[in-house]
Formats: C-alpha cells, structure tokens, sequence
C-alpha cells in the first residue's frame, strides 16, 4: 500500500515518518519524497493514528486523490531541479507526464486549479532558487549556471531572475556577498 505524505524532502523528516511508522507496527519498503510504500494494508485505527501523530509533528498524511497528484507533481519539479545532477533534455511537459503516468493537459489544469499558478511558473520559481544557490557557491559562471539549467541564455536567466526577484543575478550575488561579510565583521 502507498502512502502520499506531504513534506520536506530532509532526513529529519523522513525520520519522524520512519519512527510513526514504526510506533504502529508498520513495515515499510521505502520513505523518499513525499511517498511511503508500506507493506501490510493500513487499518482505519492505525490511519488515523499515524495521520494525528504526522500533524503533531508538522507533517500531513494527503487522503484526497488531487491533493496525493498534486503534491507527486511538486515532488517530480523540485527532485528534477533541486536533487537530480542533470535536469532532463526533454520537454518538461514530456518528463513530468511520463514520470507521473498521466496527459500533461491533466495534469497542468488540474494544477492550475488547485495551485493557481501554472506547472510552467511553479518550474520557473524553483529554477530561480536553484540559480540562487547556485550563485552563493560561486562555483559556477553565469553562462554555466544557465546551459546547467537549460536556459537558451545567460539574457533569458537574467530575465528571468530579475522578474521573479526584482534584482539581476550579478546584485542579487553581490548583496549576498555584502550580508556574508557582515556577518563575519560582528
């Protein structure tokens, strides 16, 4: 049986999961990116319990099938942007029907539905915070950053930067650099 459990992607939180789990005497296969694949069938007790304990730690046990779609979407964007070494040549569109199993126009609308942005924002917000991060390592130029993620340009990055943020990358880089050593001052 899966289980579709709304949170972080951090090892605090897929400790809290592993221990409820535990606590009810349930086995799991696997507890990764919002998805808990349990072994035995659940009984409505132990649901309720694990969906209550769950809460009191912050996370959320999803029962509704838009809500378990529409966090298994997020969950694909963020693992493709954040945690995937290399993000997908392929259409985005085309990765994410194909991960998820279903026709993108679905998928889009029914997320525009629910998230009121669309799946084509909600990338461009985390690629934006992506090449955030990725400039305060300052391990990468800008044209590298931006062929990392796919931008047909260092113009197009920049653009899209300065309209999420407010700041070109080069400033946003520059007062983040500014607050670091101001830090190290005090």
């Amino acid at each position: 049986m899966i289980l579709y459990i709304k949170y972080m992607v951090s090892l605090r939180c897929k400790m809290v999961v592993k221990e409820e789990l535990k606590k009810l005497g349930l086995h799991f296969i696997v507890v990764d990116l919002g998805m808990v694949d349990v072994l035995e069938n659940i009984k409505p007790e132990q649901h309720d319990q694990l969906k209550s304990n769950l809460r009191k730690s912050g996370l959320e046990l999803l029962d509704d099938k838009k809500s378990i779609l529409i966090e298994r979407i997020k969950n694909v964007i963020i693992d493709m942007i954040h945690y995937s070494n290399e993000i997908p040549k392929v259409n985005y569109s085309d990765y994410i029907s194909e991960k998820l199993g279903y026709d993108y126009t679905y998928l889009s609308n029914m997320f525009s539905e629910v998230k009121g942005i669309t799946i084509q924002q909600y990338i461009i917000i985390h690629k934006i915070e992506k090449v955030k991060e990725l400039l305060l390592y300052d391990e990468l130029t800008l044209t590298e950053i931006s062929y990392k993620l796919h931008y047909s340009s260092v113009a197009h990055l920049s653009n899209q930067f300065k309209k999420i943020t407010g700041l070109s990358p080069s400033f946003y880089k520059k007062l983040k650099v500014k607050r670091i050593g101001n830090l190290e001052n005090m």
